[in-house]
């Protein structure tokens, strides 16, 4: 699994996308948690999949409370600005290529089930939920959307391409949309193939019914690379909190965790 401390880069930039530091008011009181103590806390919850109340005391907040900044700062939209802010300096460093995108999905068990669950095709009817990810030809997750595991794909790739990032970080104008998307044979369907056209999108959709070997698999290989990366982090192996709000934070602080460790060139551990 991924490491369970927090790097300080990480925190330098996530600092930078959060609300100030609050101070202690006139009247004195408790001192207020400081933002770096929440975000360690999120990050080991994250990496290691604890429950709230597990979280040792030692790191200086309790899970409780991260877990009301967690809803919070989503709300607020930090996790979005600092995801985006990751993909800038990936496109910088040339470690990013808007052009082309790669679309995979991967259900996980929802246990006590939730917003966004549904029946498991896959296990027996369970709850469980559906993570659909949008990433660049070198395995940058750039979206990820999240419905019941009983969605259907189709149903869920044109919003994904809608989901695009405006990446900036080099000169012009941010692409609008990318100008080509790979996906396997679950998302073979002549409407979304129109419809990609449509927004000016080459689709390379394998086919059902058709031999392996098509070669599309060659591109396609780093959105598996990056889900395995997804599910090292353990608090997204399994999902456990029942709110949108919650999940949808969760999945843009792993993708931003994924963009940190693909920035520094570090080694992340598929679990």
């Amino acid at each position: 699994m991924a490491i369970a401390r927090m790097p300080n880069a990480f925190f330098d930039l996530a600092a930078h996308h959060l609300p100030p530091e609050r101070s202690v008011g006139p009247a004195g009181g408790r001192p207020p948690i400081d933002n770096w103590h929440i975000v360690k806390v999120l990050w080991f919850v994250l990496a290691t999949g604890c429950r709230w109340e597990d979280v040792p005391p030692e790191l200086g907040c309790s899970g409780r409370s991260a877990h009301r900044f967690l809803q919070l700062w989503e709300e607020m939209g930090c996790w979005d600005r600092l995801h985006a802010d990751l993909l800038r300096l990936l496109r910088q460093a040339g470690k990013l290529d808007p052009d082309l995108v790669i679309v995979d999905a991967v259900i996980l068990r929802a246990f006590g089930g939730g917003e966004l669950t549904g029946p498991s095709p896959v296990d027996r009817g369970r709850k469980g939920t559906k993570h659909t990810l949008l990433v660049d030809r070198h395995g940058v997750p750039l979206a990820i959307r999240t419905a019941g595991a009983n969605a259907s794909d189709h149903m869920q790739i044109i919003p994904l391409v809608l989901d695009f990032p405006r990446v900036t970080g080099k000169p012009g104008r941010p692409k609008e949309l990318p100008d080509e998307l790979y996906a396997d044979r679950g998302y073979d369907s002549d409407d979304t193939r129109w419809l990609l056209r449509w927004l000016g999108i080459e689709p390379h959709i394998a086919k059902r019914k058709t031999p392996h070997g098509s070669g599309l698999g060659k591109v396609r290989w780093v959105v598996e690379r990056t889900i395995s990366w997804l599910k090292g982090l353990r608090r997204m192996r399994i999902r456990y909190d029942r709110l949108t709000v919650i999940q949808e934070a969760w999945n843009t602080l792993a993708a931003c965790v994924i963009c940190f460790h693909m920035l520094y060139d570090d080694e992340i551990p598929a679990g």
